[in-house]
């Protein structure tokens, strides 16, 4: 059996196999990156919102956010004279950008023009040009891990994403059964007695190691949330986890989120919608407050595979679309303000007379922030994104 194969039958233990002897040990303070990815294609026009555009009112009868209201926290939040956020948001990610702290980039995304979830999502994840063949061995994480050396990445999900793909064994956690052991005393003497004597004994042992450590962790954080406190649930305690891990162990990380095909009944200020956002922005402001000071030196992107179309669909909700709207989070950015190259929001600036355009490519918007966050040459950006000059937001 190799490395990837005992994850598979393990359940989770290659958390482990490439830190055997560092899996514990904590990385001096410095650059942190957290990717979050939205599986589903998020509607970035009723999370951010624009507001000065008449023909945003008029595509969405239904589903529309009103313009803000001043002291009316059920109104968007104005962020400048054409964009606002959704209420939803307002006292998470509105905090943090009022601090100066988030940045939106609207117009982002990638040439794919597929729409196609699985598609648009793979070429992002491999960061490669759209032309030509694919190494679906080769992530875009991966490779700035491996222009980093060892920039200690590791991924939040159930299997190994494509974006950490590559040369090197990558630590993957499950959160979607945290704080319940894979293994219990029983099976985890069995499957050690399994392996004592192979040379992949210390990597069994240390995996069970971890699982067990994080069962006990998050055991200890729902007993703490009964003192009177409020109830942290979903994304919420699932981004508590994310932030000790990366404050303690980590430098590099992948997050997805799903839940943002929004087809049918999508709402507006209220309903679908608005409840994942909202979860979205109280996960999100709960790591960056388990971060500590080590919130000044991370950077956190969330993106979408594409936005969706402009205009809502008969079952008030909205189709697959094209550009969308990234977030840029960190305690250090230069943040508060909206961020890349814009345009009018009007019929007349809608691709295909449907979606937004995509004015701000993501592996420039990307790799103008790790140029930044890592001092990075254009021969080793070249690595992470081959072909994609970066874009110098200035966020950093």
């Amino acid at each position: 059996m190799n490395r990837r194969e005992i994850l598979i039958a393990g359940g989770g233990l290659a958390a482990s196999l490439a830190r055997r002897r560092v899996a514990f040990a904590a990385p001096a303070s410095g650059p942190r990156f957290l990717l979050v990815f939205l599986r589903g294609g998020y509607d970035c026009a009723n999370v951010v919102v624009p507001v000065s555009s008449p023909f945003y009112y008029e595509a969405r009868p239904n589903i529309a956010i009103a313009k803000p209201v001043r002291e009316d926290p059920a109104t968007a939040l104005a962020l400048d004279a054409d964009w606002a956020l959704a209420p939803a948001l307002r006292p998470t990610i509105g905090s943090l950008y009022t601090a100066g702290q988030a940045a939106f980039v609207p117009f982002a995304g990638t040439d794919d023009l597929s729409r196609s979830h699985f598609e648009t999502q793979d070429s992002i994840e491999l960061g490669q040009p759209l032309q030509g063949s694919r190494d679906f061995r080769s992530g875009f994480l991966a490779r700035l891990n491996g222009v980093l050396g060892d920039g200690r990445p590791i991924a939040f999900t159930d299997a190994l994403p494509l974006c950490l793909r590559g040369r090197v064994d990558v630590p993957n956690i499950s959160l979607r059964n945290v704080g319940k052991p894979t293994f219990d005393d029983r099976q985890a003497h069995l499957l050690k007695s399994m392996f004592e004597g192979h040379h992949l004994e210390p990597a069994v042992a240390d995996g069970l190691e971890l699982r067990a450590t994080v069962a006990r962790e998050m055991d200890t954080e729902m007993q703490d949330a009964n003192r009177g406190a409020v109830t942290t649930k979903g994304f919420e305690l699932e981004a508590e986890r994310v932030g000790r891990l990366m404050r303690d162990q980590y430098r590099i990380g992948f997050l997805d989120v799903g839940g943002w095909d929004t087809h049918v009944n999508e709402g507006g200020a209220q309903g679908a919608l608005a409840a994942n956002v909202e979860s979205l922005g109280r996960g999100l402001h709960v790591f960056s407050q388990t971060l500590g000071a080590e919130w000044h030196n991370t950077v956190v992107v969330v993106l979408s595979e594409f936005g969706r179309t402009f205009h809502e669909n008969g079952n008030r909700g909205t189709d697959h679309g094209h550009g969308s709207v990234h977030w840029v989070l960190g305690g250090s950015i230069a943040g508060g303000r909206m961020a890349g190259e814009q345009v009018r929001v009007a019929r007349s600036t809608l691709l295909q007379d449907r979606d937004y355009p995509v004015l701000n490519d993501y592996r420039g918007v990307l790799g103008g922030l790790f140029r930044r966050l890592w001092g990075l040459s254009p021969a080793q950006l070249e690595q992470v994104f081959p072909g994609a000059p970066p874009l110098d937001l200035k966020l950093i």
